[in-house]
């Protein structure tokens, strides 16, 4: 990989991670300003549900924001655009359409149809 696509990667991932870290910042503002407690049982349970359903999104974005922090250390490395299974390089399409890929899209069907298989 060349260093301007090393340089477009990291910012690509640098800008997707402070779009996550802002987003649980307006999420802990919101589940504070908000937490109240009403007296009808109704509107306490949409309240929880939604607090339940933010926190269940949060939880996914905080997983994809360690993956976030692996890729930018890959890169760091010069390990970033190789598959873990094969050694071969990931494809510039695949990873900008997902850039913490770490398998190849031959790996990753493979990985697929295995799973599909066992599940």
């Amino acid at each position: 990989m060349n260093p301007a696509q090393v340089a477009h990667f990291r910012k690509l991932l640098t800008d997707w991670k402070q779009a996550l870290m802002e987003e649980v910042e307006r999420t802990v503002h919101h589940m504070q300003d908000e937490a109240s407690n009403f007296p009808d049982p109704n509107d306490r349970a949409t309240q929880e549900e939604e607090f339940a359903l933010e926190l269940r999104t949060r939880d996914r974005e905080r997983k994809l924001i360690k993956k976030i922090n692996e890729s930018l250390m890959m890169l760091d490395s010069g390990d970033y655009g190789y598959c873990e299974i094969c050694g071969g390089e990931i494809g510039i399409k695949r990873l900008e359409a997902r850039p913490t890929a770490t398998l190849c899209i031959d790996c990753k069907t493979l990985d697929e149809i295995k799973e599909r298989q066992m599940g």
